[in-house]
């Protein structure tokens, strides 16, 4: 005869099935197909470079050549009037030199935003959108209808070619679309390295209560 079950035996034991973290998706951060003038290159935390740490850049250009571009939300001590009277009564407050970049920081660029523009005004070079940048050497009397603020940045960031995909390869910057409003944003530093991300989908936008700069925590 079988032997009889046993009655403290119970029913088999299932395999325990812990439950299922939902995926995280990933953290995406744009290719270099996404750099183009207007678009914005935001530091990730990962950046300990002191030029870049915590940075917003607002691409002008990009080609074969390399890139250009300013960094946005670093005011100077240096009043515009000081240096270039004619130009400080279009420009947003605080009325003063922007720390562009590390690359020839005696060079001064400036960039405007010119709403409803048709073709290009003498005087102003379209960089994407409403965002034109200022020959300086104009009349800016000239310039006064169309111009709805400017900025005057000192200085700028440049990349090799291949230098730019290198590091966003590691994983040292995001691109993101970039709007007319960044680059007269009165927002500097932490602050607009914040918003920018924060505007963001995903994991990127969580990255906005993160440390702009890693080393100031």
């Amino acid at each position: 005869m079988p032997a009889s079950p046993d009655p403290d035996s119970g029913r088999p034991a299932r395999a325990a099935r812990g439950r299922r973290r939902p995926a995280v998706p990933a953290l995406s951060t744009g290719t270099l197909d996404d750099v183009g003038p207007g678009s914005l290159l935001v530091a990730m935390p990962a950046l300990s470079d002191p030029n870049f740490a915590g940075t917003v850049v607002y691409v002008l250009d990009h080609n074969d050549s390399g890139t250009l571009g300013v960094v946005l939300g670093r005011p100077s001590q240096v009043e515009i009037r000081d240096v270039l009277p004619g130009w400080c009564d279009l420009a947003v407050e605080p009325g003063v030199f922007h720390v562009g970049g590390p690359c020839e920081t005696d060079t001064a660029l400036c960039l405007a935003t010119c709403p409803g523009q048709g073709e290009e005004p003498a005087g102003l070079r379209r960089v994407a959108g409403d965002v034109y940048l200022v020959d300086l050497d104009a009349d800016p009397d000239a310039l006064d209808a169309g111009v709805a603020g400017l900025r005057v940045f000192a200085g700028y960031a440049g990349w090799s070619p291949g230098q730019l995909a290198a590091e966003i390869a590691e994983g040292a910057w995001a691109c993101v679309p970039g709007t007319a409003g960044d680059v007269l944003s009165g927002l500097s530093g932490p602050e607009l390295w914040r918003a920018v991300l924060a505007r963001q989908t995903g994991r990127l936008a969580v990255l906005s209560t993160a440390p702009a700069d890693p080393s100031a925590n």
